[in-house]
Parts: C-alpha cells; structure tokens; sequence
C-alpha cells in the first residue's frame, strides 16, 4: 500500500466524520442519522490505519478479496440508511395526512360558524 493512498484513506474517513460532526453543530442532522455516518467512518478509519486488518477480516469470513469486504459493507451501511428513512418517511406521511385532515375539519367547522354568524347578523 503506497503512502498517498494510505493518507488518502485515513483523510476521507477524517473527512466523513467531521462532516458527520459538522452537520450535528448546526442541527442540520439528527443524532439518530449520524450513528450510521459514525459507524461508516470509525471503519473507514479503522480499515485505513490497520489496512492488514481489512486483509485478515476478509480471509476470517471467507472473502478472497478484502475490497469485496468493502463494498459490502459499504452497501449494508447504505441499505440501512435507506432502510431508515423509509420507515421515517412512512410515519411522516401518515403524520401528514392526520394534520391535512384536521385543517380540513377544522376549516369546514369555521365555515359553518361564521355561516351561522353572517345568519345572525341578517
């Protein structure tokens, strides 16, 4: 492994987490989305500085080769991400349409207080 891509690896986990780390500071990201990007990045950054560990991994599971092991996990990572905003979103719309329908109701209860209203002014 040569030494640029030895720091690359170690610079593009640093990379992730402080990104990771940034966008919790400004709220733009929520505790229970960044455990993954955490997770992504401690293996990044551990496969980057022990880059023999990748290779022993690998072996230990039975994948030939140690990138193979990379992209899977890469993947699963992913896949659970999705996973997660799925359910998320599900919820979200389930929210959403409860709060439609409320506005709804609500807008149909105003229309018939203030019909009664201009009746009682006549």
């Amino acid at each position: 492994m040569s030494l640029a891509s030895y720091l690359l690896g170690i610079g593009a986990s640093l990379l992730v987490l402080g990104f990771a780390v940034e966008q919790l500071r400004r709220r733009r990201m929520r505790e229970r989305h960044a455990v993954w990007w955490f997770a992504a990045g401690l293996l990044a950054l551990a496969a980057s500085i022990f880059p023999r560990s990748l290779d022993w991994l690998a072996s230990a599971i039975g994948i030939s080769l140690p990138v193979n092991l990379v992209f899977f996990t890469s993947i699963a990572i992913l896949f659970l991400v999705s996973l997660q905003h799925s359910a998320e979103l599900t919820t979200l719309e389930s929210k959403t349409r409860t709060l439609a329908e409320r506005i709804a109701l609500l807008e149909l209860r105003l229309k018939s207080v203030e019909d009664e209203m201009d009746d009682d002014s006549v």
